[in-house]
């Protein structure tokens, strides 16, 4: 049984799934609230399912990217459950989630695009393709522009949040945010796959902010002295 959870948007959600089956989702709407939303989910979510925690053999955190506070809240709270249950912890693309509910859904069947807002005027991406019914990620994820991504992957349909935002973006209709739900069905056929290694290029990642920018804080220098 695996409890996800995304905080990556402004969607702060939780699910609860057992062999791959969704028992029970939760989210909330609110870009500015991660911390005080996402354990009343959890706790809805356990509920739903007619769970507890002492029911969970994992748990799996969408890693972005995203904002930074927001996706701390969730991957901090994977973490702390994890270790307090002695239960592995796994990462997953929140794009790659994205692309498993548009080709579930049937919005896509070729190569396209998923685009979610990074604010600044920008968004995180990811290219994929559709092999054997499923979303194989070809490019990416990056963070850019809408209007600077090369010609071949702006002409490409779009999912996701970001072409409601720009017109540079050709939309396909389809979900706007991850849904913690396919999250964990991600983490699942990879797991159940034996495709259960981590790293950049994998579909489990380490359990670690995916940010692929640096942020607007600093650490201050040395402060100067003045004659």
């Amino acid at each position: 049984m695996l409890l996800a959870l995304d905080t990556a948007t402004g969607s702060i959600g939780a699910a609860v799934l057992a062999d791959g089956a969704v028992l029970a989702e939760v989210t909330h709407q609110d870009s500015r609230r991660h911390g005080e939303l996402l354990a009343p989910a959890i706790e809805e979510a356990l509920a739903g399912a007619g769970a507890s925690v002492r029911d969970l053999t994992g748990i799996v955190v969408g890693v972005g990217p995203g904002p930074f506070t927001g996706l701390r809240v969730g991957i901090v709270t994977g973490l702390v459950m994890a270790r307090v249950r002695g239960i592995p912890v796994h990462g997953v693309c929140s794009l790659d989630a994205l692309a498993e509910q548009a080709v579930e859904e049937q919005v896509v069947d070729a190569t396209f695009l998923v685009a979610t807002d990074a604010r600044r005027k920008e968004v995180y991406w990811a290219v994929y393709a559709v092999q054997h019914g499923r979303p194989v990620r070809t490019d990416g994820p990056g963070v850019a522009h809408a209007a600077d991504l090369p010609d071949s992957v702006r002409c490409l349909p779009a999912v996701g949040r970001g072409p409601l935002l720009y017109d540079s973006l050709r939309h396909a209709g389809g979900p706007v945010d991850a849904s913690p739900g396919y999250l964990g069905r991600v983490a699942h056929r990879a797991l159940s796959g034996g495709t259960d290694q981590t790293g950049a290029d994998g579909i489990l990642l380490p359990p670690e902010p995916l940010y692929l920018r640096h942020p607007d804080a600093a650490v201050p220098g040395p402060a100067k002295l003045v004659p």
